[in-house]
């Protein structure tokens, strides 16, 4: 996977990695390291010729006319290779000299006869104005691609303010620097009273640029962060240690599933600037959505590359591995742009100010044609009450419209983005089933056609309340692991056992328990789904549990003989685990119409607002950082959800969602008690006071499968790590 979502974008990487295999092999990059300069590659026209170095300038310079998002799938390709050259310098140069509507170099640059540099830091450059005479003096930051550059783009202090200008290296003086990134070098630059022309100077603004860059650096980090994993996960999947694969013990296992973490953040953050910063997207958004990337992409790479070394154990420190040069890039991409806490503190500041980032998809045109219909039917609701309008809406199948007919509307993912649409415009809201989510779709696949009849029909119209009986106080997230028994007798099932962190148990009408119906075969084998009547049922106790927040929302459940006729039993005896799983997994495609940020990053800006005298620099820092996870979550839900809509089958996102995602919530409330200062610390709090929530979000890593086991399954499941030993 990759920056790359549509079949084009798949052939583009596709031809990129296939190019690097055969041009980047481990001799070329070896001979690189070992020159005393950098040289010009001899394979550079090969990769002109592709089109790659003007895939985003207009056709009337040799370009391509496509756009950035291509141009970032070349760079985290090339990246991903480490192939030698300034390809990420020269595309940043000819980005902002199209942009700048300085045209003169664009052909040189898309044909591979001019190399671009760029140091994005002034050192000590300086613009001296006397009327309209400009000239530059002083020496330049570290130059990226500098020892091989043609033309150089130069950020330079313009009477306190940063400026850009471009200048040739004929014009000035170049001292090649030993580089710490030893694939690709820098250098510096001396001038002394060069004198600019006004094309010189370039117009454009200057954090337009430095986005621009952000947004090309940190499509190559993800590609560098991508090797990383995945050069981890598979070192881990082999080397073995202490009698087994080093991918079974869970400190590496754990790691790894971290590092694709930090691998994906770095890829959305690096899509979305793309595509904010080259679709014509308001200044301040595409400002934000690039000011994000440059946040996150860098900072995930450098950690991701330590990472990759630290699995790699003593070989990945040695120089003749790969791993180092890899660190050193990312190293020196996170330095180069601009340090981390900058970029999260311009987070901070633009969504102060009011800036968000549009989380929004266009829609095909056949979406039209749905959503005449849709609106047509839905105009039967206007004169109901609200009650009338939940039936209504379930018997029309508005309740779970990507259920099969005739209990939803069989709709596909566009459907059902143009049925959310056509609902919030209405003002209608259909019966949120909560835990029916869950169970309606598994009666579908599993039950008969008198449980459907019973069940489905009140549940979708709300008259039906359910909860889930699966956990036990020997068996949460190790669900195979339960001992509830169900027992055979005449007509049905006795249940014995304990279920607990039940939640809605006392509000339920029905539950769906897990019960082990076999205990002489392998443990998830045994197990059976049963539907309980919670009202009704002799010998079930339902017990409050008292949570951390004081209230007590779980309870915990005992089975003393409790009786379950047969007709409650779904599918055969020994099918729970199936059932289960049909349960945990079923989704449905949507897409969020809060702010990008979610409700626990603008609550966290609300708090911000009231602190007394504004927050101080570090406290910008920690907001940007939450700010920048609740967009990434936000993007990866919007990428599962763009997969969906093309056919595509679901990527890391969503796994990696749910666990960042439970963290970000976590952190925000952590943060706001600390905002909140010594007021938080009050016992007696209102439910939705920072405090409260606090508490409250301590269960998110714990419900519904702990971290730890999410980070199992992603290191299993997506990594291909082995699976634990099983215990003696």
């Amino acid at each position: 996977m990759g920056i790359e979502l549509t079949d084009d974008d798949r052939e583009l990487r596709d031809s990129v990695r296939g190019w690097a295999a055969r041009h980047a092999t481990a001799t070329v990059i070896r001979d690189a390291v070992e020159a005393k300069t950098e040289v010009r590659p001899a394979y550079w026209q090969s990769l002109a010729d592709l089109g790659m170095l003007g895939l985003h300038l207009p056709e009337e310079f040799g370009g391509a006319g496509v756009g950035l998002v291509e141009l970032a799938i070349v760079a985290e390709e090339l990246g991903r290779s480490m192939v030698p050259g300034p390809f990420l310098p020269t595309a940043v140069v000819s980005t902002v000299l199209h942009e700048a509507g300085r045209t003169t170099e664009l052909a040189g640059l898309a044909d591979g006869s001019l190399f671009g540099a760029v140091a994005l830091q002034p050192g000590s450059l300086r613009l001296h104005r006397d009327g309209d005479s400009v000239t530059l003096s002083g020496t330049s930051s570290h130059i990226l691609g500098g020892q091989v550059g043609d033309l150089f783009l130069l950020a330079a202090d313009d009477n306190g303010a940063r400026a850009f200008v471009v200048v040739s290296r004929d014009r000035v003086d170049i001292t090649d620097l030993p580089s710490h990134d030893l694939v690709r070098r820098n250098a510096q630059v001396e001038v002394d009273g060069l004198e600019l022309s006004a094309a010189d100077v370039l117009g454009l603004d200057s954090q337009r640029v430095l986005d621009i860059a952000a947004t090309l650096f940190s499509a190559e980090a993800a590609g560098l962060a991508d090797w990383a994993t995945t050069t981890a996960a598979e070192y881990a999947r082999v080397r073995q240690q202490f009698g087994r694969v080093i991918g079974q013990f869970q400190g590496v296992k754990h790691k790894a599933a971290r590092m694709l973490g930090l691998t994906e953040q770095a890829r959305v953050t690096a899509w979305d600037a793309a595509r904010a910063m080259g679709a014509g997207t308001d200044g301040g958004e595409a400002s934000l959505a690039a000011a994000v990337a440059g946040a996150v992409a860098p900072e995930a790479a450098f950690t991701v590359t330590k990472d990759c070394i630290q699995i790699l154990g003593g070989i990945g420190y040695t120089w003749e591995h790969d791993a180092h040069l890899y660190l050193r890039r990312a190293q020196s991409l996170r330095i180069l742009l601009g340090s981390t806490a900058t970029w999260r503190r311009r987070v901070a500041s633009l969504t102060i100010d009011g800036v968000r980032r549009v989380l929004g998809i266009d829609l095909p045109p056949e979406a039209e044609q749905i959503r005449t219909g849709i609106r047509s039917e839905l105009a039967g609701a206007a004169s109901l009450d609200d009650a009338e309008r939940k039936v209504f809406l379930a018997d029309n199948g508005y309740t779970a419209p990507h259920l099969a007919t005739p209990w939803g509307k069989g709709a596909d993912a566009i459907t059902q983005l143009v049925i959310a649409d056509e609902l919030r415009a209405a003002d209608l809201e259909p019966h949120d089933m909560i835990i029916g989510n869950w169970v309606v779709p598994t009666l579908i696949a599993h039950g008969n056609d008198e449980q459907l009849q019973r069940f489905l029909p009140p549940s979708l119209r709300g008259d039906i309340v359910w909860c889930q009986l699966f956990s036990e106080p020997g068996a949460g997230s190790d669900l195979a692991g339960l001992s509830t028994r169900a027992t055979k007798v005449d007509g049905g099932w006795k249940l014995q056992g304990q279920k607990v962190w039940t939640s809605m148990a006392r509000d339920a009408h029905w539950g769906i328990c897990l019960a082990r119906t076999d205990g002489d075969v392998a443990k998830h084998k045994g197990l059976s789904y049963f539907l309980i009547d919670i009202r009704n049922s002799e010998g079930l106790d339902i017990r409050p549990l008292r949570e951390i927040t004081g209230e007590s929302l779980f309870n915990e459940v005992f089975f003393d003989d409790v009786f379950v006729p047969d007709e409650l039993l779904v599918g055969e005896p020994g099918d729970g685990w199936k059932l289960a799983r049909t349960t945990l997994a079923n989704e449905r495609v949507s897409l969020s119409n809060d702010s990008s940020l979610g409700s626990g990053g603008e609550a966290l800006l609300d708090l911000a607002s009231t602190v007394p005298g504004g927050l101080d620099d570090e406290q910008m820092t920690v907001l940007g950082k939450v700010l920048c996870d609740a967009q990434t979550g936000g993007l990866m839900g919007l990428r599962s959800t763009l997969r969906s809509l093309t056919g595509g089958q679901p990527g890391a996102e969503s796994s990696i969602a749910k666990l960042l995602g439970v963290e970000h919530i976590q952190q925000v409330w952590e943060v706001a008690m600390e905002w909140a200062g010594p007021s938080s610390l009050l016992s007696e709090q209102d439910r939705w006071a920072p405090t409260q929530q606090f508490l409250n979000s301590q269960c998110l890593s714990i419900a519904g499968g702990t971290t730890n086991v999410q980070l199992n399954i992603i290191g299993e499941r997506i990594l291909g790590l082995p699976r634990d030993p099983e215990p003696a």
